[in-house]
């Protein structure tokens, strides 16, 4: 396992942290339970595998992540490891984000957490909730004196900036100079408009973390598209996505979810390659990548003229799912994500079915596209 200086908090961290919003778990009854004795199984050999960051949240797994989390770090584990939880910053209330502290120890069983997060904070939140007088920014440099806080850290999602979702990420690195002192962001070879602020973060001395370094799942799943990045190079489309993000310089930690044993035995395989991707690999993903994002621009660009649909469709959304078909090649994942839109809070829309071709959509298109056609296709081969 290689291990790396997190940002200036002063501790090394092994390049691959494991997340716990996976954790082993079966179907009972029609009802998904959460395996303990797996997951605890599980932890205990990313452990031996020299993993030593270990990321969780009050809410993960049915809100058993922390507890089992405590649980695998008994019997003397707790001091070799550097826990990650996260606060939901629910309202700007002091006393109520101390409150949620405590039940985090409580279900970690410590006396302290080593990164603790303003979990998935949007600018808005960052200033009119965190930061307010009295506020949860106040009681955590309080909570950080008396050491029940290591390091204070924030995780940023701010899903609905749109476009400017990149400046608000950094607008909070700037608010938050000289106080917060670690991330976590989801950054990918698919997702990459973190990566001026990351790069940023990493400038200013703080730890970064990345979610997702496969995406989610979607450069997990089997891709010659995405293997052919390093064609030769690497066994499967994990690998390539894991390489990817490691290799860049700004980023300490690629903190990927494991639900068994193989997939993190492969994940610490791929960090113990101590042989980082050369210039000329990484030019050679820069173009092809590109060239992705060119091809993808001519279905969609994202643009979001378009929008709003009378239908309630999401057209620049429900044309990105279909990019994972048409130019990733990760149909299965696509025809899964198309599967949940109405189904999930995050995708609280129609699918193309609804389409009823009034064509407001292609008057506003500045890029003159068929978009009923293309809706029409979207439905024929995911759904």
């Amino acid at each position: 396992m290689q291990y790396v200086e997190y940002g200036k908090t002063g501790v090394k961290v092994s390049r691959l942290g494991m997340g716990c919003m996976r954790l082993p778990s079966k179907e009972a009854d029609g009802k998904t339970v959460f395996d303990k004795e797996e997951s605890i199984r599980l932890i205990h050999r990313a452990i031996e595998l020299g993993v030593t960051y270990f990321d969780t949240a009050p809410y993960y797994c049915d809100k058993l992540s922390e507890v089992f989390l405590g649980e695998a770090l008994k019997g003397g584990r707790r001091d070799k490891v550097y826990v990650s939880t996260k606060n939901p910053i629910e309202n700007d209330s002091g006393d109520d984000y101390e409150k949620r502290l405590e039940s985090s120890l409580k279900n970690l069983q410590t006396d302290h957490i080593d990164f603790y997060h303003f979990w998935g904070i949007s600018l808005d939140t960052f200033i009119n909730k965190v930061c307010i007088r009295g506020g949860p920014m106040d009681r955590a440099k309080k909570l950080k004196e008396q050491g029940l806080i290591r390091h204070i850290s924030f995780s940023f999602h701010d899903r609905d900036a749109g476009d400017m979702e990149p400046d608000n990420f950094i607008e909070i690195l700037k608010r938050g100079e000289g106080t917060l002192e670690s991330l976590l962001v989801q950054y990918n070879l698919l997702d990459r408009n973190k990566e001026p602020g990351i790069a940023l973060a990493h400038k200013m001395g703080l730890g970064t973390a990345v979610m997702g370094p496969v995406g989610g799942g979607r450069l997990g799943a089997p891709s010659d598209v995405i293997k052919a990045l390093l064609p030769g190079k690497v066994q499967s489309s994990a690998e390539a996505a894991l390489r990817f993000v490691l290799a860049n310089p700004n980023v300490n930690i690629a903190l990927s979810g494991v639900s068994n044993i193989a997939q993190l035995e492969e994940n610490a395989g791929i960090t113990d390659n101590t042989n980082p991707l050369s210039p000329a690999e990484l030019s050679q993903i820069e173009g092809m990548m590109k060239e992705n994002e060119r091809l993808a621009g001519l279905y969609c660009t994202g643009c979001k003229y378009c929008m709003p649909c009378p239908r309630d469709i999401n057209i620049p959304e429900i044309f990105t799912i279909m990019n994972y078909h048409r130019i990733y090649k990760i149909t299965d994942f696509a025809r899964q994500e198309y599967a949940g839109i109405g189904k999930v809070p995050w995708k609280n829309f129609k699918d193309a079915s609804a389409c009823v071709e009034c064509g407001l959509c292609e008057q506003k298109c500045p890029q003159s596209l068929p978009i009923r056609e293309q809706l029409k296709e979207t439905h024929r081969v995911l759904a």
